[in-house]
């Protein structure tokens, strides 16, 4: 039983290893990649599975581990190291995807401002000379 509780979690972690490997070489190519958002799904799901066999496992058996043979120790062992291994790769590189949309938009927000002139110019009572930047309407094309 707990060899096949085992082999169950080896599966779902092997599948979410693979998805997050694919994902992450597809955000560090070049080009879009519509289906992104399945993949996106599809490991949301797959934690799912593996959070309820888990959890399954702690309340049904909580000494399930503890019960692994040799091998199938070894096997659930490599399984969560390659897939913390994946993960922590995908998540460096899903904080790039941010940090550079995140300056790709400062970017644009800049240069619309420059182009339309919304820098506001106040004078104080004392000759002081105080800019203001108005907010720039900005409308993205959701295909960038």
């Amino acid at each position: 039983m707990a060899s096949d509780s085992a082999a169950e979690l080896v599966d779902v972690m092997n599948s979410l290893t693979a998805i997050i490997e694919e994902e992450t070489g597809k955000l560090l190519s070049p080009g879009r990649h519509s289906d992104m958002r399945e993949m996106a799904d599809a490991k949301a799901r797959l934690v799912a599975s593996l959070e309820s066999r888990n959890a399954r496992l702690a309340r049904e058996r909580p000494n399930w581990m503890a019960e692994l043979d040799g091998e199938d120790h070894a096997s659930l062992t490599a399984c969560v190291r390659a897939l913390s291994e994946a993960s922590i790769l995908n998540a460096r590189v899903l904080q790039r995807q941010i940090d550079l949309s995140t300056e790709m938009m400062a970017a644009v927000a800049a240069e619309a401002q420059r182009l339309t002139g919304t820098r506001g110019t106040t004078y104080g009572e004392h000759g002081t000379l105080f800019r203001t930047d108005q907010a720039t309407p900005i409308s993205l094309n959701a295909k960038l």
